[in-house]
């Protein structure tokens, strides 16, 4: 009896290690992937070569590997070849419907607006159409660069029904979210989005504003929102710099 509480006294001095469940390129990739979240690595910042995470870690070469691969399909790294590995510029991912604030959030990024025009106008036949509306109708234009980390991101211009909305522009809509805007204070659901994708050419204003030069290919999206009614509540037309977004689609056969 004396020797099993001596065993049992070694055991909790020393307890056993109990290997983790989760494999070894998880494990790197999430400890890569705290470190860019943490502000420790930066963009442009140099990720350890595989060769080092293999060392460190203490697994082959091909499960490095394997782990920057994956870190790379999900656009937190980027591999050129024979110079190394290196975190990657922010990049917005068009997947699931969600503000620019929240995409931004979800790459730990504070979201920024600057508003460049906030009126209503009554000559914008083509939004009216979108909004399903007539021809003339009031619309709410509201035209904002945005940006992270002090870096433009895009143009966005955004329509909405001004009779609908009342008193929208008075709203704090510099810093704060139209998503969360609309849901709070106007009682709004949205629920999807069409969206219409093409490539264009930053003209001069645009390639000002986004700090880019002149005829530097761009993501252009039209995109209408609609509530879970199945009402337009919001036409958008933005312009996105290539090099800072992602559109990431799945295909079912």
């Amino acid at each position: 009896m004396a020797s099993n509480k001596k065993i049992l006294a070694a055991l909790e001095r020393f307890p056993a290690r109990v290997p983790s469940a989760e494999p070894a390129y998880q494990r790197i990739q999430s400890v890569i992937r705290k470190r860019i979240d943490s502000g420790q690595l930066q963009p442009g910042d140099a990720v350890p070569s595989e060769r080092d995470l293999a060392r460190t870690h203490h697994v082959s070469l091909m499960t490095a590997r394997h782990a920057l691969a994956f870190l790379e399909r999900e656009g937190l790294v980027e591999r050129r070849r024979s110079i190394g590995t290196f975190v990657a510029p922010p990049k917005i991912h068009f997947n699931k419907l969600m503000s620019y604030t929240e995409q931004m959030a979800a790459r730990t990024l504070a979201a920024g607006a600057k508003v460049l025009s906030a009126k209503i106008v009554d000559n914008e036949n083509e939004a009216a159409a979108r909004l399903s509306l007539p021809p003339k109708s009031g619309i709410i234009k509201l035209e904002r660069l945005r940006h992270a980390s002090g870096e433009p991101f895009a143009l966005e211009t955004c329509y909405l029904n001004a009779a609908e909305f009342p008193g929208l522009l008075d709203a704090p809509i510099e810093r704060d979210s139209l998503f969360g805007v609309l849901e709070r204070d106007f009682k709004v659901e949205l629920a999807y989005a069409d969206e219409e994708v093409d490539a264009t050419a930053a003209d001069p204003r645009i390639a000002d504003l986004l700090a880019i030069p002149r005829r530097v290919p761009l993501l252009r999206i039209r995109q209408v929102i609609y509530s879970t009614k199945g009402k337009a509540i919001m036409y958008v037309l933005g312009f996105y710099r290539s090099d800072r977004h992602n559109l990431v689609i799945r295909r079912f056969r």
